[in-house]
């Protein structure tokens, strides 16, 4: 929906709008500022881009209500219109969904007769932290309650004046984001992507060489780190309050988790009749997202997954005689079996279908970019980019299967676990020289704890599921590819299989529905065969994302680049070892480096990978 920013503490509030600036594509269609001297010397600044979906002319943000509060959302709440009647004595200055937040704080949170100070907040790797973080009780808890009305997916910030109070809160899955870091004078800054903290002079951008370690080592960043050293993510279904010490600095007041998923199998369920329970809270999902006065289209892989979002938003869509959604799919060629399976979707729902076959040498012009909007390593997924580029040029809102794999066990590696744990201990072996061992966990830190031991994680099929559900493999892996590279186009992606009814009914389903060789998604496969899918869509088994889409591509470039990736290894010193063994990443490593790390990364990511490979600047050691 938009991109969001800020600064808490002493700051030029102008910083704000420069920042926000560095996110117009999260936002084309409007752009506002909130600014506010709170004493101290501090300020608090909001900035906002805005993409128009819901209350087209109206919801202009930050939104202020009559008590100075004031809000930035980057999201949906999909039930905003129950919340709004429930509310009804609130002053409602737009139609749309993101002022509920501020009327269901309103309505639950007392204005204090004068607002808490403090006197200094005590430094805890690198956050000033107040006592009352560690203690039951703490602010952000004072939110749980309300926050926990919203249904949607939100990062978002609310400044409450008469509370001198900053609150960040995340959807329950992570699903929009929302990251921070501190500044050397103890101002907050805090943003949809790392790149708008670009627009702030005394940002300088280093990577973060244990988290990287661990990304190398499990394939997507732990827990609530990212790839750039001090940068935080606020936590998925997590309240953080922030306020400022007696010097102007920012200081963490509290944190609270009021939503997470537990995985609790039910062995007395029977599975056909269960396979309807999960349809119809699918179906909801599907509905509830398909909330826009804009045009929405539908993400066709020609799997599983997207073919029943497919097959329910055309019922929906049929159900309430409005137009139906048109398909996207793009593939490395035409005789791709995902394109052959896509356009059988397509044909049997009678869906329009928009097709693109990837240029012969896409990857060698626009890898570059794509690391840059996505924040991270991957280059075997550039097809994302390309589909969501041709989304957009019709449609605002994309609905796609992502989360499904997570839910209903779709990755190979469940069926492999022993093998799967292994490769990821060797590669933490290999990151020896990389100090994991005492990483900073706990309250507002980057880390859930130290503990990843893969004899552990990868114990059960159970244990892996909530492991990567937890720690990272949806939210910073998957979340983090749509959300940023649908962004990056101006086009909002929504995900029906994280809808709240449909996780709480797949995670009571037993195990044995999810993974039994030789096949996966038991139970989903099931659901599907209750819709007007075609059979051999139904049983059709899953293909890897990426290289299924353009596999000669993908090989072609990883094969063409791995002597030079070999070369670039030696020059990342304790991660080397790691990146011979992974000549993908060794590129994917090399191309961060030049777009993130190195002066003039944005200019430098619209060039062509042979022109931006030997152009980085000196590597930390």
């Amino acid at each position: 929906m938009c991109g969001i920013s800020g600064v808490l503490g002493i700051c030029n509030p102008e910083t704000a709008s420069s920042m926000a600036s560095c996110m117009a594509h999260r936002g084309p269609d409007g752009f506002g500022i909130f600014s506010e001297d709170i004493g101290k010397g501090a300020q608090i600044a909001l900035g906002h881009s805005r993409l128009s979906i819901i209350d087209i002319r109206g919801s202009s943000q930050p939104i202020v209500d009559d008590s100075a509060s004031a809000l930035v959302h980057n999201g949906e709440i999909y039930n905003y219109g129950g919340i709004r009647q429930t509310l009804s004595g609130f002053q409602w200055a737009t139609s749309g969904d993101s002022e509920t937040i501020l009327a269901l704080h309103k309505s639950s949170v007392s204005r204090p007769s004068v607002a808490p100070e403090f006197s200094r907040g005590k430094p805890v790797c690198g956050i000033r932290t107040a006592p009352s973080v560690f203690q039951g009780g703490n602010p952000a808890e004072k939110h749980v309650d309300w926050v926990s009305k919203l249904d949607g997916i939100w990062g978002f910030a609310l400044w409450d004046s008469s509370r001198r109070e900053l609150i960040l809160c995340r959807d329950p899955m992570g699903v929009k984001p929302l990251l921070r870091t501190i500044l050397p004078n103890g101002a907050l800054l805090f943003a949809s992507e790392v790149k708008a903290f670009h627009g702030h002079p005394e940002f300088i951008p280093m990577p973060d060489i244990e988290s990287l370690a661990v990304r190398l080592a499990f394939e997507y960043p732990l827990d609530h780190t990212t790839l750039f050293q001090g940068v935080t993510q606020v936590g998925q279904g997590t309240i953080e309050t922030w306020g400022i010490d007696s010097r102007g600095r920012a200081v963490l007041t509290g944190i609270a988790r009021y939503s997470s998923d537990k995985i609790e199998p039910n062995a007395s369920l029977e599975i056909d009749q269960y396979a309807t329970t999960l349809l119809d809270s699918l179906d909801s999902s599907v509905k509830d997202r398909m909330m826009s006065e804009t045009p929405i289209g539908i993400v066709l892989s020609g799997g599983l997954d997207s073919s029943l979002i497919a097959n329910l938003a055309k019922d929906a869509s049929d159900g309430l005689s409005l137009e139906s959604p048109e398909c996207w799919t793009v593939a490395g060629s035409e005789d791709n079996p995902d394109l052959i399976s896509s356009v059988n979707v397509a044909e049997s729902l009678d869906m329009k279908h928009n097709i693109d076959i990837l240029e012969d040498d896409i990857f060698w012009k626009k890898l570059p970019r794509f690391c840059w909007d996505g924040e991270d390593l991957d280059v075997t997924v550039l097809f994302w980019q390309p589909l969501f580029q041709s989304m957009s040029n019709k449609v605002k809102v994309g609905l796609c299967g992502q989360g499904a794999d997570e839910l209903h066990g779709g990755y190979s590696r469940y069926s492999e676990l022993y093998r799967h744990s292994r490769i990821v201990e060797n590669r933490l072996n290999l990151a020896k020289g990389v100090d994991i061992s005492s990483l900073p966990s706990g309250p507002g830190q980057p880390w859930v704890d130290a503990s990843f031991s893969t004899d552990s994680v990868f114990s059960s099929i159970q244990s892996t599921l909530q492991f990567e559900m937890d720690r990272g493999q949806l939210s910073n892996f998957q979340l983090r590819l749509a959300d940023r590279h649908s962004m990056a186009t101006g086009l909002e992606v929504r995900v029906p299989f994280l809808g709240q009814k449909h996780r709480e009914a797949s995670n009571t389903m037993p195990i044995e529905w999810r993974v039994s060789k030789p096949l996966e998604k038991i139970a989903l496969r099931k659901s599907a065969r209750l819709t007007r899918l075609p059979e051999d869509i139904v049983s059709r088994p899953k293909l890897p994302a990426g290289t299924a889409t353009a596999p000669n591509m993908v090989t072609d470039l990883i094969s063409e680049l791995e002597p030079h990736a070999l070369e670039w290894s030696a020059d990342y010193g304790q991660l080397a070892p790691m990146l011979i063994d992974q000549p993908d990443m060794a590129i994917g490593i090399r191309i961060f480096h030049a777009t993130h790390l190195t002066e003039g990364g944005i200019a430098r990511s619209s060039k062509d990978i042979m022109s931006v490979i030997n152009d980085v600047g000196d590597w930390p050691r």
